[in-house]
């Protein structure tokens, strides 16, 4: 089984390494956390990393303070090298050294699915650390890197029910969108408007994707 590996970039721990951990482990402030830290804004059993197909999942663990994933706040998210996952004031990146350079590389060479960065991004010499003593918000051209929005797989091993829900899901996307797009109308330079009408059903949208991902992450809620 794949082995997984933190290290902390900020906060009481900032430094420690958790190298080559075996799924699945949990993070928290509790003794008897695969990964204990030192910050009295992470819950007693924060977060959990387990495999499912080949992929490292991270689940929050119904948090106090929640958990991010490269600035966003999720319930359940797919990892990927590079990856900063903050918990409390804890930062934390996923992978080695190794790990994330080869990341890094096939989103300049256009890896495997995906696309070839413009050239005005170029691949930065070393991952930083916390050892260099370079806050990692300041590494704009590492962060530009990671953050970077790159289009998902599709899941996998889905029934025939499955995916059939999840086309028409997409299909209502698609279609809401290009009715969006077709009421925008140009202005001069290179802007464009969207009526205050529109701009609510996009506000809307946003409002149904945020819900449709906090039914996936916990399917036992009753919330809406």
């Amino acid at each position: 089984m794949p082995r997984v590996t933190f290290r902390v970039l900020d906060g009481a721990d900032r430094g420690r390494t958790y190298p080559s951990l075996e799924p699945p482990i949990t993070i928290g402030r509790e003794e008897g956390n695969t990964i204990q830290l030192n910050d009295e804004r992470v819950s007693r059993y924060h977060a959990k990393i387990q495999m499912d197909h080949e992929q490292v999942v991270l689940t929050d663990l119904e948090s106090t303070n929640g958990t991010k994933v490269n600035g966003e706040d999720v319930q359940l998210r797919n990892l990927r090298f590079g990856d900063v996952v903050q918990v409390g004031r804890t930062v934390m990146v996923f992978g080695t050294r190794e790990q994330i350079s080869q990341r890094l590389k096939d989103l300049c060479n256009g890896g495997r699915g995906q696309k070839r960065r413009p050239k005005t991004s170029p691949l930065p010499a070393e991952i930083p650390s916390s050892e260099s003593g370079v806050p990692w918000k300041d590494q704009e051209s590492i962060q530009a890197m990671f953050f970077e929005l790159q289009p998902p797989d599709l899941p996998d091993r889905l029934s025939p029910g499955q995916a059939a829900q999840l086309a028409e899901v997409i299909e209502y996307l698609t279609i809401t969108i290009r009715h969006l797009l077709e009421c925008v109308r140009e202005e001069k330079g290179e802007r464009v408007s969207l009526d205050a009408c529109q701009w609510q059903n996009l506000v809307d949208l946003q409002c149904r994707l945020a819900e449709y991902l906090r039914k996936i992450g916990e399917p036992d809620s009753d919330s809406p």
